[in-house]
């Protein structure tokens, strides 16, 4: 899933997409390096982010989406708001991508509208201003996990088809390093729940607080990042860098043929 940020405040490339002229070459690229989804998004929701009003974020997404609609490449499209997500997948994206995972006002109902989209349901802690503030957690594996099963059935009970959906256990929304580090190792875990899993981790602060690097000098260990991800099961990886991690995770997979089979 290679990350589109229409938006001049993101955390790693904010401004560089700005204008959907840039989006659209910045996607094309992207295509040409063979991404399998292009997510876009026109809100920041770094931590500390201040939240924009529904028609800038409108005005953010749906040049693009109409200008990518026919690429042949799905389109997700990364918001919270439920009209967004409504006249998005009019307008022809594939997937909401939601870090609130649907909790906010209307957001079930606009999803429920269209019979086929794909949902990605994340988990955060409190909200982007505040999930920073010294993030508490007795398990964080297992409550990270019940959020997002009780999330998913919620939706399964609704109708949905379970095979729409798929959890990110969200890396960097109210974690700690330590948090973050303990879900990377036992990533494997949230595969347990029965649903793709979505590891996004790309250039993100506890890459940086790991290598001392900025966000431009944290492409290796994201790379690195997307294929322990890979290995411990993660079906979607979010990512900004598309053909470093489209390069390793051509070796991830010519490996895992010659693996001898466990005792």
């Amino acid at each position: 899933m290679g990350i589109l940020n229409a938006t001049p405040d993101s955390f790693s490339d904010g401004g560089r997409f700005r204008t959907p002229q840039d989006a659209i070459v910045q996607a094309e690229q992207m295509i040409t390096n063979g991404v399998d989804l292009i997510d876009i998004g026109g809100e920041s929701t770094r931590p500390g982010a201040e939240p924009i009003s529904l028609q800038e974020e409108l005005d953010r997404v749906l040049p693009i989406i109409e200008a990518l609609k026919d690429c042949g490449i799905p389109l997700s499209v990364d918001t919270y708001k439920a009209e967004t997500m409504r006249q998005s997948l009019r307008a022809g994206v594939d997937c909401v991508n939601d870090i609130w995972a649907l909790r906010q006002e209307g957001a079930v109902d606009a999803v429920m509208e269209n019979s086929s989209c794909g949902i990605v349901l994340m988990h955060m802690q409190r909200n982007p201003q505040t999930m920073q503030f010294d993030p508490e957690y007795v398990d964080v594996i297992g409550e990270v996990m019940q959020f997002l099963r009780e999330r998913a059935e919620l939706l399964v009970q609704k109708g949905v088809d379970k095979d729409r959906i798929a959890i990110d256990p969200g890396f960097g929304f109210g974690k700690s390093l330590e948090h973050n580090l303990n879900m990377l190792s036992n990533f494997g875990t949230f595969s347990k729940l029965s649903y793709p899993v979505l590891a996004g981790i790309s250039r993100k602060s506890m890459i940086g607080k790991v290598t001392g690097k900025d966000t431009n000098g944290r492409v290796a260990a994201s790379v690195a990042a997307a294929v322990m991800a890979a290995d411990r099961g993660a079906k979607i990886i979010r990512v900004h860098d598309v053909p470093e991690t489209v390069d390793a995770l051509k070796l991830w997979e010519a490996i895992q043929l010659h693996k001898l089979p466990k005792d």
